[in-house]
């Protein structure tokens, strides 16, 4: 989740117009000490070989979808969630910390070689011991090269105090797929770290089918959310982006099938406020139309914000209370073109919320 302050899933504001992102992610989120001497991630997941790179173009055509997947991706490098001390017989260490590694920086290196996984950041220091660690690492758009030596605690295990996350999983909406490429589009916006709020990078990912099993009802002050089933094992396609408008990534054609025929994918001129409607999977894996208002367009800038959506449809009201968490990405439509994607749910009133124009996210897309 996202929200204006940024605290990541699960922490709201109640700031009034307080916004949180519509992605149930993570759910499966891997988090271990460096040092530790097995991985503490709740789930294993498979990692990939690597990411795709993006297709040169996508089409003006495109099917929406509205159908919830279950997503993982694995970050390029491991990404820095927190730093804390080490217990030894002489007291408190803090070999992390000290050496200059903050929250946020991702570890890309150490001693020369690439470091993907929190297992071989664990193995690096078992090995080297209180021997000095060459780290570099990226910190926005900085590259750094820092040194540290682990320490022993008092139970004999060699730490650096730093907790690390390497991969993410949960559940999102896909918004559109081009039959000509073989590119989708979900979520209307990027999959952050839990406790960093930052822009996992990613290294490669998949989506999985899923089925929604509950409806947690959202409420002023406690946006909802759809909690769903899916199989780790099976991928429906590969991701080859994570940005701040949309995952992106590709799969077969039959994977679509053959139910729905491409629209024309609308230009910011033709989006105008009134009616319309989105798709979205609220139970079991069945995708449903409900009525929504387009209240409000804004001008260029934040390109996850580009209107202001309520829902007005009885049957999702009384379902959801509005927009949940995990509705993120599901398809806006109107005058039979898709405009944009559900992003945002506003924290304080769940029948209101923001959508992304579609004609970014297809931009985003080929990187454009």
């Amino acid at each position: 989740m996202e929200q204006d302050k940024k605290k990541g899933p699960g922490v709201f504001g109640l700031a009034v117009l307080a916004a949180a992102v519509c992605l149930s992610l993570p759910l499966l989120g891997g988090r271990a000490r460096a040092a530790a001497t097995a991985a503490s991630a709740v789930v294993e997941i498979p990692r990939q070989q690597t990411a795709r790179t993006a297709p040169a173009a996508v089409g003006r055509a495109v099917i929406p979808l509205g159908k919830a997947v279950g997503i993982k991706l694995f970050s390029d490098g491991v990404l820095v969630v927190g730093l804390s001390p080490v217990e030894t017989e002489e007291g408190s260490s803090y070999p992390g910390r000290d050496c200059g590694l903050k929250t946020g920086d991702v570890i890309t290196h150490i001693n020369g070689g690439e470091v993907d996984t929190i297992e071989e950041v664990q193995a690096l220091v078992a090995q080297c011991e209180d021997e000095p660690l060459t780290i570099q690492a990226v910190r926005g758009q900085r590259q750094l090269q820092l040194t540290a030596a682990a320490v022993e605690n008092s139970q004999g295990v060699w730490q650096l105090g730093v907790w690390l996350r390497d991969s993410m999983a949960g559940i999102g909406t896909m918004t559109f797929y081009d039959p000509a490429s073989g590119v989708f589009g979900a979520l209307g916006h990027g999959v952050n770290d839990v406790d960093t709020s930052m822009l996992m990078p990613l290294e490669s990912g998949s989506i999985m089918p899923a089925s929604v099993s509950e409806v947690k009802k959202g409420a002023s002050g406690t946006p909802g959310e759809l909690h769903g089933q899916f199989d780790l094992t099976r991928d429906l396609g590969t991701l080859y982006a994570n940005t701040n408008l949309g995952i992106f990534g590709q799969m077969p054609r039959e994977t679509v099938g053959d139910a729905v025929e491409p629209v024309e994918v609308a230009v910011r001129d033709q989006v105008t406020v009134g009616p319309a409607t989105i798709w979205s999977n609220i139970r079991g894996d069945e995708v449903e139309e409900f009525a929504i208002e387009i209240t409000h367009l804004y001008p260029e800038g934040d390109g996850t914000r580009s209107m202001m959506i309520q829902v007005t449809d009885p049957g999702l009201l009384e379902a959801t209370g509005g927009i949940v968490q995990g509705m993120s990405g599901s398809p806006i439509l109107q005058n039979g073109r898709l405009v944009g994607a559900v992003t945002h749910v506003l924290v304080n009133d769940p029948t209101r919320g923001y959508g992304i124009l579609a004609e970014n996210m297809l931009r985003q897309a080929t990187g454009s």
